[in-house]
């Protein structure tokens, strides 16, 4: 995770099921950070339940074109690297596999998971990750997007494996729609896992970290075994569909990315 005080969102499956709706004006890159840490693959936790809370982070970046391949290697080894922080459970950084997203584009994903929120404070603040922001990453980015948020399924564990696909979906909402409506979206997105066997975790939640998160609230993260069982999902047109057909009304903007959980010595790139 970077401690860029920007917070996970979405799951996998939701983009599926919500794919961006109008274009919207392009958005001038504005950021200023503030440290935030976060480290590599997952920690050697295997099948271990999450505990009773569990914090989501995810980082978005946008390298600058052009950018010498040795120095983007240098920034996701070193954001990997911060998996020796004791508040780390889970980190991952690497290349995105594909953005589908209208008005914003990536190039890399950071995800992280925590036991609490004052670990990933704790880890923001740290001097390890704080110099990995400021040696590695802002350098070499053009723009940035981070959401945090408490997981609202305890049915997964603590560490993605390498070569699992993950689908984050972040949602931007209409101004003035009530908490109801919260509810249902994240009814809607439960639903997709109990659809589709394939997806092995799910994650979602409201963000508590709206600094970086540029007008995005809601997230989800959902984990497949590899690229071919979300492609799978992905080709269910009529059920995905019928799901964006329950929220369309409700949404300004989404942003969906995949991503491949890389192995520790193939995270460069």
């Amino acid at each position: 995770m970077l401690c860029l005080k920007a917070r996970t969102l979405f799951s996998p499956s939701f983009s599926h099921t919500f794919s961006p709706p109008k274009r919207l004006p392009h958005l001038k890159p504005s950021f200023s950070f503030k440290p935030y840490t976060q480290s590599p693959p997952s920690k050697p936790t295997t099948n271990v339940k999450m505990s009773s809370e569990t914090i989501e982070h995810v980082v978005l970046f946008k390298v600058k074109d052009n950018t010498d391949p040795s120095k983007v290697s240098a920034m996701v080894n070193a954001l990997n690297a911060l998996i020796s922080l004791d508040q780390v459970v889970h980190i991952t950084a690497g290349p995105v596999l594909r953005t589908r997203s209208q008005p914003l584009t990536f190039t890399h994903l950071l995800h992280s998971r925590y036991k609490s929120k004052d670990d990933l404070a704790a880890y923001s603040a740290h001097p390890s990750h704080v110099s990995v922001v400021k040696e590695n990453v802002l350098p070499i980015i053009d723009d940035i997007m981070a959401v945090d948020w408490v997981s609202s399924d305890d049915g997964h564990v603590d560490s993605v494996p390498s070569g699992s696909a993950v689908k984050l979906t972040l949602l931007k909402l209409k101004e003035n729609l009530g908490e109801d409506v919260k509810s249902e979206i994240f009814r809607a997105i439960k639903g997709i896992k109990d659809s589709f066997p394939q997806i092995s975790q799910i994650s979602y939640g409201e963000n508590f970290s709206p600094a970086r998160a540029k007008g995005y609230s809601l997230a989800s993260l959902a984990v497949y075994p590899g690229v071919s069982e979300l492609e799978a999902v992905d080709s269910n047109h009529e059920f995905v569909n019928s799901q964006k057909d329950k929220v369309r009304d409700y949404l300004e903007s989404v942003v969906v990315v995949d991503y491949v959980v890389p192995s520790p010595q193939s995270a460069s790139l």
